[in-house]
């Protein structure tokens, strides 16, 4: 049946269930005509009969004709189906999912193509005899270790998935924890450029917009090689670590800032301006309650 590209194997499988199908049918011819032979032995015995009685007759007939034909016809359709149980359970055990197209079934041609591989096939009795001597079984799938190393390897991949899955859980979670910190860390630098104002600290601040680009680009990074397969996993987990290595390191170098900027504000002239005229002041203070000691009366 090179016409429906088949392989040898099933080949032999179409020519097996059509010498099954063939020997039921020839089973059933046989009945039908045994009903007409019963009908002539038992009650064609007189040379006339009336119309009454030949009406009676071929009535008795198809209701005996036709129960043998329903009869015929529902066991081959119940055939079928556990033909079809065999298929579907076999695919099942290899995790297939099989599709039938019943449109096919009225194929014209196909059908045809049938009739003369069938008529071909059986056409002489010794070919018969000896495709039946040769004839083929299913190897069951339950035997044998190849259906339990394919089992084995399917629960292998399972567990192996689920692995995978919880890595990838952890991961997520660890950057979403980088994220929250690194806004954490962008609304610390914000508060501190308000409380530096106007003064300039041109080379931290320089080193601050790096950092932060370098934790963009870790996240944009990150946000890519998610997308990527298992394979790409542990870089993912490398990039998150040093994430948190920028991090902490952004931290420390914020807090270097901000005592950065408290020494030079202290340095600034305001400031010493500011600190002389306090300085002053408690001068001024302390004379006046020196004076105001002299000139208070004794008791």
């Amino acid at each position: 049946m090179a016409e429906f590209g088949l392989n040898e194997h099933h080949q032999n499988e179409v020519i097996n269930y059509m010498r099954f199908a063939r020997s039921k049918r020839a089973l059933r011819l046989k009945t039908v005509n045994s009903c007409f032979q019963d009908l002539k032995d038992s009650r064609l015995v007189d040379e006339t009969f009336t119309v009454d009685e030949v009406t009676e007759m071929l009535n008795g007939l198809q209701v005996v004709v036709h129960g043998e034909v329903e009869t015929e016809l529902i066991n081959t359709t119940h055939t079928n189906v556990l033909l079809l149980r065999q298929l579907f359970f076999q695919a099942e055990k290899w995790h297939l999912k099989l599709q039938t197209d019943i449109s096919e079934l009225e194929n014209r041609e196909l059908l045809e193509q049938v009739a003369e591989f069938e008529k071909s096939e059986f056409k002489s009795s010794s070919k018969k005899a000896n495709a039946e001597s040769s004839k083929p079984k299913l190897a069951p799938l339950n035997e044998g270790g190849t259906t339990e190393l394919l089992n084995k390897e399917i629960a292998r991949l399972n567990e192996e998935n689920e692995k995978l899955k919880s890595r990838l859980k952890t991961i997520e979670t660890q950057a979403t924890g980088a994220l929250d910190e690194k806004v954490k860390m962008e609304r610390t630098l914000k508060e501190l450029q308000k409380v530096q104002g106007d003064q300039k600290v041109s080379h931290n601040t320089q080193e601050i917009n790096n950092l932060e680009k370098t934790v963009a680009d870790l996240k944009s990074d990150f946000e890519k090689s998610m997308n990527d397969n298992t394979a790409n996993k542990k870089y993912l987990e490398e990039s998150l670590v040093s994430t948190k290595h920028n991090l902490l390191k952004v931290q420390e170098q914020l807090v270097m800032a901000e005592k950065e900027l408290d020494k030079k504000f202290q340095q600034t002239t305001a400031y010493r301006n500011m600190k002389d005229i306090l300085t002053k002041k408690n001068d001024q203070i302390k004379e006046l309650r020196r004076k105001l000691l002299k000139y208070e009366p004794e008791d």
